[in-house]
């Protein structure tokens, strides 16, 4: 049994990979920090559709908290007759309001750095003993942040960040292939999810003019991303390593 470990899972993004992994025969083990009963609803969905997963709460901006994270991630896994894991999707986040530059506080910045970039980046490395010689990672960057976009004022601490992960893709893809394990990332558009208060839920006025910026005349949705998501860990991607994987319906194309 293969098993996939995806933080912030409980909703959105996260929730859709771990559905779409799951469906494929993959055990998912998915973290949440403040959404204890959508990550035990998720995993209730889960096993009604005959698969298999667990729950277990975790702060990505903690590092302090990741050995023990770890310890309680090999008690499940022992339970599910494996030492190691396949699949690791650094997906939780926090959604940033725009903020012009020179309004940017130290603990916005901070704030950023420790979800987006700290925070993954130091789990990766605390779990790395346990994910599987021929696994996969693949973190959840942002189209901010790559090279074509067209940037918009008030996000320059996101799409650093984004920017960081994207280069930390590249960087581990090539540093861990003498393990065979392969790197990648997906980069979501706008996409409706939870993150900033539920924004398109609250002000749906706000959709129409980014749908007429998107070539395929929609916002994404979470599933549109979670598909992705689980192609890329998926061994049908097996010769794809060290890409950032635009999934944006062609937004500002």
């Amino acid at each position: 049994m293969h098993v996939a470990v995806i933080t912030g899972g409980s909703s959105g993004i996260g929730q859709s990979a771990a559905f779409e992994v799951a469906k494929r025969g993959t055990a998912v083990l998915l973290t949440y920090r403040g959404g204890r009963e959508r990550a035990l609803e998720t995993v209730r969905r889960i096993e009604k559709d005959g698969g298999t997963a667990a729950a277990l709460p975790l702060d990505v901006a903690r590092p302090d908290t990741f050995e023990e994270f770890r310890e309680t991630l090999t008690d499940v896994l022992a339970g599910w007759d494996r030492t190691t894991f396949d699949q690791l999707v650094s997906n939780a986040g926090v959604g940033q309001p725009p903020v012009m530059f020179e309004d940017t506080t130290p603990d916005l910045f901070d704030q950023m750095v420790d979800v987006h970039l700290r925070g993954p980046y130091f789990l990766t490395q605390t779990l790395l003993p346990l994910i599987a010689d021929h696994g996969s990672i693949v973190y959840t960057a942002s189209t901010s942040a790559l090279v074509s976009a067209r940037p918009t004022p008030g996000y320059s601490v996101y799409a650093s960040v984004k920017g960081a992960q994207i280069v930390l893709t590249r960087y581990l893809a090539k540093e861990l292939s003498a393990r065979g394990i392969r790197v990648n990332a997906v980069a979501p558009g706008v996409t409706r999810t939870r993150l900033g208060d539920d924004a398109f839920a609250q002000h749906p006025e706000l959709i129409p003019p980014i749908a007429d910026r998107t070539a395929l005349g929609r916002i994404g949705e979470a599933d549109d991303l979670g598909t992705v998501i689980a192609f890329l860990g998926s061994p049908e991607a097996g010769w794809i390593t060290a890409q950032t994987l635009e999934a944006s319906g062609g937004y500002e194309l």
